[in-house]
C-alpha cells in the first residue's frame, strides 16, 4: 500500500510539472518570437555597419523570414506587389455613382500603399482600403489584353481583413476591352468580363465567380454565377491572416477556385452556372390554356355512398361521467376563492376615477384540507357514441386526367454555345468596392496563362507571408487559452481532460485492497481451510509439518524408554494422552494462519 501511495504521488507531481513546463515553454517561445521580429526591424534601421560588426553576439541569431519582393518569371499579363511604395500605374476613379444621393455618390474612398498593421514580414507592402462607408474604385491596365482562345486564364491575389469584416467586398473585376474604356470613369456599371473574390455581409460568406456571357443571338450580356462552394468559408474572413485567392479557367470550359492553393470549388461553365449558359430547346406555350372540363382531382367522394341510419351527427363529443361520485368532505357551500381579509384600500384610491374598490381574491384556506369547494360537477369524458359529421368516403376519380401542363413549343430564343470560355477579352484589373470595414489589405495581383508561373509567384509572395505568420504562431498553451476566451465552454473541456486522468490514477493507485490480508481475514472468520493457497504458504506449511513430525518421533522414542520403567496403568494413560495430542496437532483447527 505504501508503495502504491508513493507511485500515485509521483504520477500527480509529474502531471503538474509537465503542465507547468508546457505553459512556461509556450510563453518563452512567444517572447522569443516577439524579440526576433523587433530585432529584424532594428537591423533594417541600423546605418552604422562598422559598429554592428564590432559587436560580439552573446548567442547565435535566431533564423527569421527575410522578405524579398517577388519577381515574375515567365509569361504574364499583370504583376503587382506594391513594394515600390507608390500607386504608380494605378488610376483612381473620379466618377460618381448614378442613382444615389450626391453626398455618397463620389468614389472618394482612400487608398494607401503600406505594410500591414501587425506585419510579420517587414518590408512587405500592399494596397490598403482605408475608409469606412465609402465608395472605392481603383484600376490598372494589363501589360497587354488577354484573349480567351487556347490558353487558360489564371488570376490570383492576396487579401487580409486586418480588422475583420462586417459588411463589404474584396473582389476584383477584370474589365472588358472596349474602345471607350476610361479608368478615371471606372464605376459599378463599367463593363467587366469576370468578377472574382470574397464578399461578406452579415452571416452570408460568399466567394464570387461571375462572368458576363454574351448572347450570340441578341448581343446582350447576362451575368452567370458559379454554384456556391461546399466548403465553410467563415475562417478565411475571421482569422485575420493573409489568404491567397486563385481562379483558373481552362479552354475546355472547366474552372477551379482555390484558397491558399486548395480547391474549394470547381465545375464546368456549361453545367455549373446559374442561370445556365444555354437556354432550353423547348418552352411552354404561353398561349396554351387549360380546358374548362379538365379534371385534375385524383380522388372524389363516392356518389353512391349513403349515411347509415344510426349515424347521430348531433351526439356531443364529451359527456358527463355517470359513474363519478362526489368525494366525501366536499364543501359545496364554501367558495374556492375569497376576498383577502387583510387587504386595505390604498389611500390614493379615487372611486370616481378608479371605481368601487374590491379586495383581491385569495384561495379559501378552508379548502386546503378539503377535496374541493363550490358546487360539485361530474367530470366529462369522451362520448363513446360520438361520430361527428358524416362524409362520404373518397374513391379514385374515374375521370382523372392528371395535372395539366401547357404544351411545349420550340424556344424562339434558343441558342447553343459550346465554348463559353471564349469570353470578351480583358484589358484592365479593377477594385470597385463598398465596405463598412477599413484596412482591407490587398497584395500580389497576378494574371497569367501559365499555372507554373502563377505558383512560382505565389511561392515568392504569399509563401513568405505564410512562413512568417507560421513562425509567429503562439504556443499550444496560448492557443488553447485564446480559444477558450473566445469560446468559454472550452474551459469545461480542458478541466475534464485534465481531471479525468487524475481521478483514474487516484482510483487505480489508492483504492486497491491487499488480496493476502483479505484472504487472512476470511480465514480467521471460519474453521474451513482456505480454498486458494499460494505456493509460498504451501511451502511454509510443508516445512512446519516436517518439523512437527520429527519432534513427534523424538517424543515417541523418549516415551518408549519411560514406558519400560512405569507401570501398565500409567503407560496406558500416557499413550492415550499422546494420541490425543497427535490428533490435535494434525487437525486444521490447531494450525496457525500465516501472517502477511
Amino acid at each position: 500500500m505504501e508503495l502504491k501511495m508513493r507511485l500515485c504521488v509521483a504520477l500527480l507531481s509529474l502531471s503538474l510539472c509537465l503542465g507547468l513546463m508546457g505553459h512556461v515553454r509556450a510563453q518563452e517561445e512567444a517572447e522569443d518570437m516577439d524579440m526576433d521580429v523587433e530585432d529584424a526591424i532594428d537591423d533594417m534601421q541600423e546605418e552604422d555597419v562598422e559598429e554592428e560588426e564590432q559587436q560580439v553576439p552573446s548567442s547565435p541569431p535566431v533564423p527569421t523570414v527575410t522578405y524579398k519582393a517577388p519577381e515574375p518569371m515567365g509569361e504574364h499579363y499583370f504583376a503587382e506587389s506594391f513594394d515600390k511604395g507608390t500607386l504608380q500605374g494605378w488610376v483612381l476613379s473620379q466618377a460618381k455613382k448614378d442613382g444615389i444621393d450626391e453626398e455618397i455618390a463620389k468614389y472618394d474612398g482612400k487608398w494607401e500603399v503600406e505594410e500591414m498593421k501587425d506585419t510579420k514580414l517587414p518590408g512587405d507592402k500592399g494596397l490598403v482600403l482605408k475608409s469606412k462607408a465609402k465608395h472605392h474604385a481603383i484600376s490598372a491596365l494589363l501589360l497587354r489584353p488577354f484573349t480567351f482562345d487556347t490558353k487558360p486564364l489564371i488570376v490570383q491575389y492576396e487579401v487580409n481583413f486586418q480588422t475583420g469584416i462586417d459588411c463589404g467586398g474584396a473582389y476584383v473585376k477584370l474589365l472588358s476591352q472596349t474602345p471607350d474604356l476610361d479608368l478615371e470613369e471606372f464605376v459599378d456599371k463599367t463593363p467587366y468580363t469576370i468578377m472574382f473574390g470574397p464578399d461578406k455581409c452579415g452571416e452570408d460568406y460568399k466567394l464570387h465567380f461571375i462572368f458576363r456571357h454574351k448572347n450570340p443571338k441578341t448581343g446582350e450580356f447576362e451575368e452567370k454565377h458559379a454554384k456556391k462552394p461546399d466548403a465553410d468559408l467563415r475562417t478565411y474572413y475571421t482569422d485575420k491572416k493573409t489568404h491567397l485567392y486563385t481562379l483558373v479557367l481552362n479552354p475546355d470550359n472547366s474552372f477551379e477556385i482555390l484558397i491558399d492553393q486548395t480547391v474549394v470549388n470547381s465545375g464546368s461553365l456549361l453545367n455549373d452556372m446559374t442561370p445556365p449558359i444555354n437556354p432550353p430547346a423547348e418552352i411552354e406555350d404561353p398561349d396554351d390554356l387549360k380546358p374548362e372540363d379538365w379534371d385534375e382531382r385524383p380522388k372524389i367522394q363516392d356518389p353512391d355512398a349513403v349515411k347509415p341510419e344510426d349515424w347521430d351527427e348531433d351526439a356531443p363529443a364529451k359527456i358527463a361521467d355517470e359513474d363519478a361520485v362526489k368525494p366525501d368532505g366536499w364543501l359545496d357551500e364554501e367558495p374556492e376563492y375569497i376576498s383577502d381579509p387583510d387587504a386595505l384600500k390604498p389611500e390614493d384610491w379615487d372611486e370616481d376615477m378608479d371605481g368601487e374598490w374590491e379586495a383581491p381574491q385569495i384561495p379559501n384556506p378552508v379548502c386546503e384540507t378539503a377535496p374541493g369547494c363550490g358546487p360539485w360537477e361530474r367530470p366529462v369524458i369522451d362520448n363513446p357514441n360520438y361520430k361527428g359529421k358524416w362524409k362520404p368516403p373518397m374513391i379514385d376519380n374515374p375521370n382523372y386526367q392528371g395535372v395539366w401542363k401547357p404544351r411545349k413549343i420550340p424556344n424562339p430564343d434558343f441558342f447553343e454555345d459550346l465554348h463559353p470560355f471564349r469570353m470578351t477579352p480583358i484589358s484592365a484589373v479593377g477594385l470597385e468596392l463598398w465596405s463598412m470595414s477599413s484596412d482591407i489589405f490587398f497584395d500580389n495581383f497576378f494574371v497569367t496563362s501559365d499555372r507554373n508561373v502563377a505558383e512560382r509567384w505565389a511561392a515568392d509572395g504569399w509563401g513568405l507571408k505564410k512562413a512568417a505568420e507560421g513562425a509567429a504562431e503562439p504556443g499550444l498553451m496560448n492557443q488553447m487559452i485564446t480559444a477558450a476566451e473566445e469560446r468559454p465552454w472550452l474551459w469545461v473541456v480542458y478541466v475534464l481532460t485534465v481531471a479525468l486522468p487524475l481521478v483514474l490514477i487516484i482510483v487505480f493507485c489508492c483504492t486497491g485492497k491487499s488480496s493476502e490480508s483479505t484472504s487472512a481475514a476470511e480465514y480467521k472468520k471460519t474453521d474451513a481451510p482456505q480454498p486458494d493457497v499460494k505456493e509460498e504458504a504451501e511451502e511454509e506449511d510443508t516445512k512446519e509439518e516436517e518439523s512437527e513430525a520429527k519432534k513427534s518421533e523424538e517424543e515417541d522414542s523418549t516415551g518408549e524408554a519411560e514406558e519400560a520403567a512405569e507401570d501398565d496403568g500409567k503407560d496406558d494413560n500416557t499413550s492415550s494422552q499422546r494420541s490425543e495430542d497427535d490428533i490435535l496437532r494434525r487437525s486444521p483447527r490447531s494450525r496457525k494462519p500465516r501472517k502477511d
